[in-house]
């Protein structure tokens, strides 16, 4: 007997959508006003290691408008079609920031490479260095408001995005050291620094792409607490056993099932109410859970 979970009454709610969408919209007007300011001062400067850390800040922007999109989509109810939901098109856009992520690495090194090639002393002032300076802050304000908003409601899509915002930081950081290297008398240390970002955000990309991917392919790597699944379920009068406990999914829309052992001589409607208490139970207790199939098995042992 199997006893699948309510689903639309189950699935992230609309109302948590909303303030994810409502966040990505603050990140983007900072991420915007970030990016610009990076471009305008590196080329009145001519760095090519501020103006690509400008580029990074800029795919920020678009990769929040991807997560708006992403996280409207995946918000709709299950149709005929999608008898599951649309949940999965938040990691899909997941997916398209990582490609996003390692399309900016391979145009930073190619920049990188031609300022090697054919170098330019960039003109370090006080302004550029106090906007590298400004963008740090900002930036390590908002990756730190979108992570904790993004823990907060199980968002994969916001923390993803969080640890790309993060990756400005390091970038900016680099590109001042960069600055200081230059004003040493090292001007070719802006392209080694470019190629540098151009590696750090490769990696980002990468991570952001594997991480997605675990979640398509249905790996197991959920925060399911097996010693909180065993006290749920072992707690529920009627159930002498379970095993085979699986989960899959989202860490905001995990999607699970289980088999349970009860005594053979029940009734059926007995039974019944059993797998009710059992599913109800590990809604209420286990973060995220979305839905989950109790399977009814007869306690065959002596």
């Amino acid at each position: 007997m199997d006893r699948p979970g309510a689903r639309e009454d189950q699935r992230p709610s609309s109302a948590t959508g909303r303030r994810v969408r409502r966040i990505f919209l603050i990140v983007l007007a900072l991420n915007l006003s970030v990016a610009l300011a990076k471009a305008v001062f590196g080329l009145l400067a001519g760095s090519v290691s501020m103006v690509a850390d400008a580029l990074h800040s800029g795919f920020d922007s678009f990769s929040n408008v991807v997560g708006i999109v992403a996280l409207y989509f995946a918000a709709k109810p299950p149709d005929p079609e999608h008898p599951y939901g649309h949940g999965k098109i938040e990691t899909l856009g997941t997916l398209v920031i990582g490609a996003m992520l390692l399309l900016t690495a391979a145009w930073i090194v190619f920049e990188g490479y031609q300022r090697l090639v054919e170098p330019v002393v960039p003109d370090i002032t006080a302004v550029t260095a106090g906007v590298m300076v400004g963008t740090v802050a900002v930036n390590l304000a908002v990756s730190t408001y979108e992570r904790r908003k993004g823990e907060e409601y199980r968002s994969q899509i916001l923390v993803a995005d969080s640890q790309h915002t993060r990756s400005d930081v390091f970038v900016s950081l680099a590109v001042l050291g960069g600055f200081l290297a230059v004003r040493l008398g090292f001007p070719e240390a802006d392209p080694i620094i470019a190629f540098a970002i151009g590696l750090l955000i490769a990696r980002m990309g990468i991570g952001v792409l594997y991480d997605a991917a675990r979640v398509l392919t249905d790996t197991m790597n959920l925060p399911c607490d097996m010693e909180l699944i065993r006290a749920v379920v072992m707690d529920v009068p009627g159930v002498t056993g379970y095993h085979d406990f699986r989960c899959r999914g989202k860490p905001d829309e995990i999607l699970a099932d289980i088999h349970i052992t009860v005594d053979p001589v029940l009734p059926v409607s007995r039974a019944h109410e059993i797998s009710d208490e059992v599913e109800r139970r590990l809604k209420e207790t286990v973060p995220g859970l979305a839905e989950v199939v109790v399977h009814i098995e007869p306690d065959d042992s002596p």
